[in-house]
């Protein structure tokens, strides 16, 4: 059970509870699920009603039911946490861990790793998720309000080793669809889902490039599809054309989360150091 309580201030004095939950992101879904648990709205102490107003100085708290359940923990890992409280957890996730458990993957996931941190009797809500080979920063919600403030609500700083010199800032904008009958790939191709990326070169070396970059979009390997379209495939993605001699996987990191917290609202920066394989090649 998370309890959140709030101190009504004058601005809210005479509002219904149903607006002023629904207005701090309450969802209508999880609104029915408090009025349907015991004590799960209360006013100074006792049982509220979602129509019943609020006034100055008044303690209004809700009661969210966890319901769910984690896998099994996983506590001997070399996964760091980057940030930890009653609503989120942030965890550096290494290369070549999954994000969930799937058939292949059963008790060696990241999701293991959060059950060390996390009530049992919850659900596993990755915020994004990333592929099982690029490391860094994943953010996990504790509870069904931290999960739908913060879903689509991250900006992420991904940094890429690419194969040759890129020398320009730029946007790549081109649409990504299945490649084929294949599973896995993608290719840029018309009539594919709208992509964009941004990137920013910052240094050099070995004729490769790192690179920042912001995604506007989320399309499965986008990173990985545009640089390859464009003829800079990332350095270790053997998927896409890149040389694997330096590095054994995509050297892609998601180094840097920025985000608004979905409980204190304030404003969260995040970020993590580069993994060693990444480092020996800038």
């Amino acid at each position: 059970m998370r309890v959140i309580e709030f101190k009504i201030s004058e601005k809210d004095n005479g509002r219904a509870i149903r607006d002023f939950l629904r207005d701090f992101g309450v969802s209508s879904a999880l609104l029915t699920k408090l009025k349907r648990t015991e004590n799960g709205i209360t006013k100074n102490g006792d049982f509220a009603r979602s129509i019943d107003k609020i006034f100055t100085n008044d303690v209004l708290k809700i009661n969210i039911e966890n319901k769910g359940k984690m896998p099994q923990p996983l506590v001997n890992s070399n996964v760091t946490v980057a940030y930890n409280d009653e609503d989120i957890l942030v965890l550096n996730k290494p290369a070549f861990m999954p994000v969930h458990e799937s058939r292949n993957h059963q008790g060696d996931t990241l999701a293991n790793v959060a059950s060390c941190y996390m009530d049992r009797d919850t659900s596993f809500r990755a915020v994004y998720r990333l592929d099982r080979d690029t490391s860094g920063l994943v953010l996990i919600a504790k509870n069904e309000l931290a999960a739908s403030k913060l879903a689509g609500k991250i900006k992420k700083d991904y940094y890429a080793v690419c194969n040759g010199i890129i020398n320009e800032n730029g946007t790549i904008d081109l649409p990504i669809a299945r490649l084929g009958d294949s599973i896995i790939k993608r290719a840029v191709l018309d009539g594919g889902e709208r992509a964009v990326t941004h990137y920013e070169a910052v240094s050099r070396k070995n004729n490769n490039t790192l690179l920042k970059i912001n995604l506007e979009t989320g399309r499965t390997h986008q990173i990985r599809v545009h640089f390859s379209h464009i003829g800079h495939s990332l350095v270790g993605d053997t998927l896409y054309g890149g040389d694997s001699e330096l590095i054994n996987r995509q050297a892609l990191h998601c180094k840097t989360i920025y985000f608004t917290h979905p409980i204190t609202e304030k404003a969260m920066v995040i970020d993590s150091e580069f993994p060693d394989d990444i480092k020996a090649l800038i």
